[in-house]
């Protein structure tokens, strides 16, 4: 019995800690917001806010950069660009993607929490020694 306590309370230690990525955050540019949410274990981000959510004709902003043809008329406001990350340890996810709607490129992504407030992202293709990174900031409520 003991021991199943000690299992479930490690569980929950564990999982807090997995999910402090999980909320609302301000990309470098401070162009657009990022949601990050879990679903079935993995984390995903979308974007909620956009500074410029209208072209220059005044009609919403669309992926129309995306390689996929079929998919540039979709909207960027509500496009998930980040997939598939998984916590690692304590501050560190890894193993996700993410895709850069204004080039229309996507990466393999590393996720590190620099504090509360601060996630260090690294972009990258094959290693990560040939990438980019980018800090993001939380959103307050």
């Amino acid at each position: 019995m003991r021991i199943n306590i000690i299992f479930f309370l490690i569980t929950i230690f564990c999982q807090s800690q997995s999910d402090d990525i999980l909320g609302i955050w301000l990309e470098e540019e401070k162009q657009s917001k990022i949601e990050i949410y879990k679903k079935n274990n993995s984390f995903f981000g979308k974007i909620i806010w956009l500074k410029e959510p209208l072209d220059k004709n005044g009609n919403e902003k669309l992926d129309k950069e995306n390689p996929n043809k079929l998919l540039r008329n979709k909207p960027i406001k509500g496009l998930v660009i980040m997939n598939d990350l998984k916590y690692k340890k304590k501050g560190e996810w890894t193993e996700g993607e993410i895709y850069d709607a204004r080039s229309g490129k996507t990466y393999s992504l590393e996720v590190y929490m620099k504090n509360s407030n601060e996630l260090e992202l690294r972009g990258y293709i094959g290693l990560t020694l040939f990438g980019k990174s980018t800090s993001w900031t939380r959103v307050k409520n």
